[in-house]
């Protein structure tokens, strides 16, 4: 589908207005301690609305939405924890890293341990952010591609050499800057595309009517009490995972501690980390509840089989022609009848059943999919927001909520690549060969390695396919390291007795380990977080204990 002249204008005027603000407000010579942390001047609303948006990718308000539609409100338990571990960073994390005056958090590590811990730590960091930068290059790609038709390859490559542009011109004071304008547009599309989802809904169908069809179809429930380790979202995996998860993404990653630590003080970061704690899973819910209704307008208006219309078409153009033809008569039979059990207020279970057979249609045209297309992905959550917006939104307004999620896509992935520069710069490079960097020599090599991860998160997206869902994808990928990278941080602030040596042999043991489990047990990616922890500090403690009785047998 073609965008209207009026859509193109509202998006690229979007978008260029922030790219041009970002590098006019950050233009002249600035040092090292400005360019990464943008020179300890920012308030805190500025880095409240910059955690946010670091962390609201293009990922969340194009996945989430999908990941409500067919899956219901429980997603929402992930971010349980995220309010107590802002409490938990407030208390513990800031006053020691605002205390030590560190420009990155694994410079902490250092001054605890040693640069070992330190190099280690700032390694798994830089793979584990690398994948995801290259993850957020990779989901606006597929907005575009829907578009324009352009492959995926071209587009990765455009919009990460934007991204690179103007990240590498100011650092993170132009990160920070122009988060404040890209989160106006995202809320100000999602606040548009949920009014608009209910005007579009026939006049006899109000909120709470929408929210009992919802229902009726299993989409409302969000507390999951399940004990099962296998369940992905619980309410308690949501409160220990979510909040170990939280706490290391927000404690630990450098793209968010750069975020805090950039405020003029102590007092800012906190309040910005608060504001954070309080709005983010409102926010989230927020999201998931216009997937909902997503699901509920598309009870009235008829979804397609898959939402991804270029594998449709693929599909539709194959041998199995005619086979498409019967599902997709079968699928219409099927949607007639939702209509007619919705209208006449039948029993829920007819419309339950009906959604039964809908999602069997869909089954089948999957395993066509696998059929004709071999190695092509069958899961087509993350075109779902996408689609409707294209399909359904007046002119105008969907330019504007593509600028939505490009918005995001540019702040998180900015907010990566400077992370992921000044990491490599000041825990890797400066630290371990060349220690004689002057000041503007450092600020030259972080700007080299923003376009060199920047290169590297284009080869990921260039390589990468749909996990399932991109937002579960990224959030499976951090779980895989940040157990044990929280895990070293928590040794540092609580076990005082621990050294360096035994800290970073536990932390070893733990990343194997936690590998290991993925790999081989099936169980919820968020209880990796909390093992990774409670691995890291189990063995440390032990192996601290192994090492002072070797020396106590030496002396």
């Amino acid at each position: 589908m073609g965008l209207a002249f009026i859509d193109w204008a509202v998006l690229f005027g979007t978008i260029l207005f922030i790219i041009v603000y970002g590098v006019y407000k950050t233009r002249g010579p600035v040092n090292i301690n400005d360019y990464i942390k943008g020179g300890d001047g920012i308030k805190w609303f500025t880095v409240g609305l910059s955690v946010m948006a670091t962390q609201a990718s293009a990922i969340t308000f194009m996945s989430t939405p999908g990941q409500a539609y067919h899956d219901g409100l429980g997603f929402v338990q992930f971010y349980f924890g995220l309010p107590l571990a802002m409490i938990f960073i407030c208390l513990f994390f800031l006053p020691i890293f605002q205390s030590q005056k560190i420009i990155t958090a694994y410079e902490y590590l250092e001054n605890r341990f040693d640069n070992k811990t330190r190099l280690f730590t700032a390694i798994l960091f830089l793979i584990q952010r690398g994948l995801g930068a290259g993850i957020t290059i990779f989901a606006p790609a597929i907005i575009l591609s829907t578009i324009l038709g352009w492959d995926l390859t071209t587009l990765n490559i455009l919009l990460g050499a934007l991204v690179i542009i103007y990240t590498m011109s100011g650092g993170t004071k132009a990160v920070s800057i122009t988060h404040k304008q890209q989160m106006a547009v995202i809320f100000l599309g999602l606040i548009l595309a949920f009014l608009i989802i209910l005007y579009k809904l026939p006049p006899d169908i109000t909120l709470s009517k929408a929210y009992q069809i919802a229902a009726d179809a299993g989409k409302t429930k969000i507390i999951n009490y399940s004990l099962d380790f296998g369940d992905r979202y619980t309410l308690w995996s949501g409160l220990t995972g979510g909040f170990f998860l939280a706490l290391a993404y927000f404690g630990t990653d450098q793209s968010q501690v750069q975020r805090y630590l950039s405020a003029s003080n102590e007092k800012q970061s906190r309040l910005g980390l608060i504001m954070n704690g309080v709005l983010k899973v409102p926010l989230q819910f927020f999201i998931l509840f216009v997937g909902l209704m997503v699901f509920v307008f598309f009870q009235f208006n008829k979804a397609p089989l898959f939402f991804n219309t270029s594998t449709y078409d693929k599909v539709v153009n194959s041998a199995s022609k005619q086979d498409v033809i019967k599902l997709e008569n079968t699928y219409s039979e099927i949607f007639d009848q939702k209509m007619a059990a919705i209208q006449s207020n039948a029993d829920p279970v007819v419309f339950t059943d009906l959604l039964e057979k809908e999602n069997n249609v869909r089954a089948e045209f999957k395993e066509l999919i696998k059929t004709n297309l071999p190695g092509s992905e069958t899961n087509d959550k993350d075109y779902v927001f996408i689609y409707y917006i294209l399909n359904y939104l007046p002119k105008g307004i969907i330019g504007l909520l593509l600028a939505m999620i490009l918005s995001a896509a540019m702040s998180s992935t900015a907010s990566e690549l400077n992370a992921l520069a000044s990491t490599t710069t000041l825990d890797i490079f400066k630290r371990n060969f060349n220690t004689n960097l002057s000041d503007i020599q450092s600020v030259n090599y972080a700007k080299l390695f923003t376009v060199l991860w920047g290169i590297i998160a284009i080869g990921f997206a260039c390589i990468a396919t749909l996990f399932e869902n991109l937002i579960q994808f990224v959030n499976i990928v951090g779980s895989l390291f940040y157990g044990t990278i929280l895990g070293i941080f928590l040794v540092g602030f609580f076990l005082k007795r621990v050294k360096g040596n035994a800290v970073f042999i536990a932390a070893i043991l733990s990343e194997i380990s936690i590998l290991l489990i993925f790999k081989f047990v099936d169980i919820g990616f968020l209880w990796l977080n909390f093992i990774g922890v409670v691995i890291v500090m189990l063995l440390s403690l032990i192996l601290q204990y192994i090492f002072g009785l070797k020396e106590t047998k030496a002396f």
